[in-house]
């Protein structure tokens, strides 16, 4: 892959910025050293800004030219719940909490194209550069939308990309259509009677109702789905008892419903309610059926799919653009692509072997403690936001 220039003689500052997010973690709606960071590097650059939006949210606003054409370019800035296992020089310095997602080198890449935007201004219009809060399960991006995001700064499109573990550095993943998953979490109470173990019959137990409940959750993905929709039931939790010689009075259930498209969510949550309320009516217990939709799917625009496989085919060859297999993992970004259209894709961050001595044991994937960001990205990301903004603005307006 070609990279910039003037983005490579940036990259070894850029690096250092990075690594500093990385050393100074701050959780969803926690951002504020980080959004000052960003805010410093950009109005130092000469790009102004607009802070506060999604609450800890920063947008830079790049113009050129007389166009009123405008795009959007996304990095999350958040960190995850979970304390560290690295050793080396810019290990998260706040125990439970650490940038194991890489939204601190996503951070970079952005600041990497802001840095070359500021410097030169080669293209006709508005680049909107979106430094996103809470994509950790907070909805940073459909809070950021609430405060007046496409209102303030109107775009035609918007694209995010997130560094992917396994593939190559230089190589980039795309598909057209559903490629992240709705993410949802239920919780259902089961109450039944309590008593003594040795006298069960005295009571109503809960255990072998649940047991009977996730067994019969499991036909709903067998039985009611399609088998060429996806959607995943994970029961994740069950919390019941506190003696071994006691029939608990109640049981908890708790865990997560993935899938596509919003139809196979309504069925799952449909049958998953019937089949809780009915199984505990059978065994005369009672139900409290709780179930809380988050992220919807990530749904890829098909123009602006194609738009960016041609420009990455561009900038890092045929070869190095792949098509990305779907994932049920979860993505805020989802819900830009709800009110805009526009593409997310993935970008190679290697194996792990770039990670520096004094690395934990253990493998380089996203919500690992061993993981590490792989800053040879850096320049490559950065010159693909800096190539796909002049692309879409000089393109034909759609």
């Amino acid at each position: 892959m070609f990279a910039i220039e003037s983005i490579l003689a940036d990259a070894p500052g850029i690096t250092t910025l990075r690594r500093d997010l990385h050393a100074h973690p701050e959780l969803c709606f926690e951002e504020n050293r980080t959004s000052d960071l960003i805010a410093k590097a950009l109005t130092d650059w000469g790009i102004p800004i607009h802070r506060g939006m999604g609450t800890t949210g920063v947008v830079g606003i790049v113009k050129s030219g007389t166009s009123s054409r405008a795009v959007g370019l996304r990095a999350d800035i958040d960190a995850l719940p979970m304390t560290e296992h690295n050793r080396f020089a810019h290990a998260s310095k706040h125990p439970g909490k650490m940038h194991a997602c890489g939204h601190d080198g996503h951070t970079a890449m952005l600041l990497g194209a802001a840095k070359h935007f500021s410097k030169q201004r080669d293209f006709d219009g508005t680049v909107y550069l979106i430094f996103q809060p809470a994509e950790e399960g907070g909805g940073g991006a459909r809070e950021m939308i609430k405060d007046g995001l496409f209102d303030k700064f109107p775009m035609e499109a918007i694209f995010g990309a997130h560094n992917w573990p396994g593939m190559k550095a230089g190589q980039f993943g795309v598909k057209s259509g559903p490629c992240f998953a709705s993410s949802n979490e239920f919780k259902i109470t089961i109450r039944g009677k309590g008593s003594h173990a040795a006298l069960p019959h005295n009571g109503i137990d809960p255990v072998p109702i649940a047991c009977q409940m996730v067994q019969g959750f499991q036909t709903i993905i067998t039985r009611n789905k399609r088998p060429i929709d996806a959607g995943v039931i994970s029961v994740t939790m069950i919390h019941a008892g506190e003696a071994t010689n006691v029939v608990p009075d109640s049981c908890v259930i708790e865990g997560t419903v993935r899938t596509f498209t919003l139809e196979v969510l309504d069925m799952i949550e449909q049958r998953m309610q019937a089949v809780a309320e009915h199984t505990c009516a059978a065994f005369g217990a009672q139900c409290e059926f709780v179930f809380e939709r988050n992220y919807p799917p990530t749904i890829n625009h098909d123009a602006e799919t194609a738009f960016f496989r041609k420009v990455a085919a561009e900038v890092a060859g045929k070869d190095n653009v792949l098509e990305f297999e779907p994932t049920m993992g979860a993505e805020d970004f989802s819900y830009f692509l709800q009110a805009k259209p526009g593409c997310y894709f993935l970008i190679g961050n290697g194996d792990g072997a770039h990670r520096e001595l004094g690395h934990a044991d253990g493998p380089c994937m996203l919500h690992n403690p061993s993981y590490d960001f792989n800053d040879d990205l850096i320049p490559l990301g950065a010159t693909m936001w800096v190539r796909l903004a002049q692309a879409w603005l000089a393109s034909p307006q759609r």
